[in-house]
């Protein structure tokens, strides 16, 4: 059985038939190399065992970093960018030691030393901005840097300098992002879709491709941060989100990624690392059309929603309940501050169309919750459920008084201040309650120009607070991520962004 045939289909299979089609499909290879790119000839310097490990997408461009597909090479642990996020989406030093603004619109990045690329390549300020340059010249261009105008050049060896076209605070917050991964010279071959094989700086280098199927990785034991635990990572590629998890009952996988709620009851509690994600679930109400253009009647959905059945029935207790947008570590410390809305008015059977998306299965589930205590609290609500595609343009035209969405609030730079301008102010591209508030829009633009990033999410719990005093958005819940392990699985990366998942220290003891 071939390995692109036999991680299909599986779905609906019982866990005896799983576990014998599985064996195949997620084994390693035993003929396959032992060594590594810092230890070529397989003398055993990276003596860990190797970690089976399944992915829930496949590569669409050939593992791409330009694509979604650089989602998968971070996770692996096969590239690394120049800085990375904390839990609060502040950036942290990675391949770049330290930086600083010499204007408004200019960084400069002391490189860390002693980096080297698997194929044996230095990483040196020309190859950090010879790939920062072929990032920018992409077409399209990653989205955390499309339209600013980046340039990168190499001061000395050391050092780059990365320059916007504009003032641009959130600058370094954008190299964290998967598509700006350094890449060794090598790789840059074809300039538009650069290849990871053999070419990156983490703690795993490639070594085979098996189409959408599957890849192999051996440790690179000559990683900034020392050998890694394991020997190497056999991964796959699997969408559906029952056969990861059948495959983990079965013990033919050490990890896998995204667990679904439903298939939680099928594990062992010990078996789930479970991670606070940066996505909010909540009702948006249209405050430009229909009934929730009166904040009294705004103010008496927000007070007929109870987020506990949603959270503990629906999700099974596996979210966070949310009292505002930003999950406490975002707001780094803050109190929310006290959010005065208008006083409620009877509904008297006020006339709500409501809509939600079945791309995420929970979604319809909670908004039938929430229907019914709208229509308790004596709303006549009538349920809409679409897949996202067919809703997008009635959701985004403000076709309906009121949508349970759920959404990611860090995105590409992990700035709060960011979504609030896409998501609350009057020219916001993705403003489901269609909310248009001068003086909330000064506020966003005011936050805008801030580029010390503490200050920046103080300005955004301050604007979260407005926001909830209007009574537009009515929160429910964080969502987290659930990630299965094996017992011996340990230094599993738990990531808010979902962008690391192998590290340097992961180990498996079988």
């Amino acid at each position: 059985m071939s390995p692109s045939r036999s991680c299909r289909g599986t779905a609906g299979l019982g866990v005896a038939a799983v576990t014998l089609l599985l064996a195949g499909c997620f084994a390693g290879d035993p003929g396959g190399s032992t060594g590594s790119a810092g230890d070529p000839g397989g003398t055993g310097a990276a003596a860990g065992e190797r970690l089976r490990l399944a992915l829930a997408f496949p590569p669409r461009a050939a593992l791409s970093p330009f694509t979604d597909d650089s989602v998968l090479i971070a996770r692996m642990g096969v590239a690394e960018t120049l800085v990375v996020f904390d839990e609060a989406g502040a950036a942290q030093p990675n391949l770049a030691e330290s930086w600083e603004y010499t204007d408004p619109r200019t960084v400069s990045l002391e490189l860390r030393d002693g980096v080297t690329f698997h194929d044996g390549s230095p990483m040196d300020a020309e190859a950090v901005a010879g790939a920062l340059t072929a990032a920018a010249a992409a077409d399209p261009a990653p989205r955390a840097i499309s339209g600013i105008g980046l340039t990168a050049r190499a001061v000395d060896a050391d050092t780059v300098e990365l320059q916007a076209a504009e003032a641009d605070p959130l600058l370094v917050q954008r190299l964290a992002a998967p598509p700006l991964a350094v890449l060794a010279p090598a790789a840059y071959t074809d300039p538009a879709a650069p290849d990871p094989v053999g070419t990156g700086t983490g703690p795993f280098e490639i070594t085979a491709v098996d189409g959408e199927s599957g890849a192999t990785l051996e440790a690179f034991v000559e990683h900034w941060a020392g050998a890694p635990a394991l020997s190497g990572i056999d991964a796959r590629f699997v969408s559906d989100a029952d056969t990861r998890t059948n495959a983990l009952r079965a013990e033919e996988v050490d990890v896998a990624q995204n667990i679904p709620i439903a298939q939680l009851s099928a594990l062992d509690p010990e078996q789930l690392v479970s991670v606070p994600l940066p996505r909010l679930t909540g009702l948006f109400l249209n405050t430009s059309t229909g009934p929730f253009t009166d904040a009294g009647l705004r103010t008496a959905a927000a007070e007929a929603v109870d987020p506990g059945p949603v959270v503990e029935q629906i999700y099974e207790g596996q979210v966070d309940p949310a009292d505002g947008f930003l999950a406490e570590q975002v707001r780094g410390g803050q109190t929310l501050p006290e959010v005065t809305r208008a006083p409620a008015t009877d509904p008297a059977g006020a006339a709500v169309r409501l809509a939600t998306w079945n791309d995420r299965p929970e979604l319809p589930e909670a908004a039938a919750v929430v229907v019914d205590q709208l229509r308790s609290a004596g709303f006549a609500v009538e349920l809409v459920v679409q897949d996202y595609a067919t809703l997008e343009p009635e959701l985004l035209a403000g076709g309906f008084d009121a949508v349970l969405a759920s959404r990611l609030y860090l995105g590409d730079t992990g700035d709060p201040v960011g979504y609030f301008a896409t998501d609350v102010t009057c020219e916001g591209s993705f403003n489901l309650a269609r909310l248009c508030d001068p003086a909330l829009d000064a506020a966003v633009a005011e936050a805008r120009t801030l580029t010390d990033p503490a200050e920046r999410r103080a300005a955004a719990v301050e604007i979260e607070a407005q926001v909830l005093g209007t009574g537009a958005f009515v929160p429910l819940l964080h969502e987290r991520s659930r990630i299965g392990v094996l017992p011996g699985v340990t230094g599993v990366a738990a990531d808010p962004f979902e962008r690391r998942l192998v590290t340097v220290d992961t180990a498996v003891q079988r």
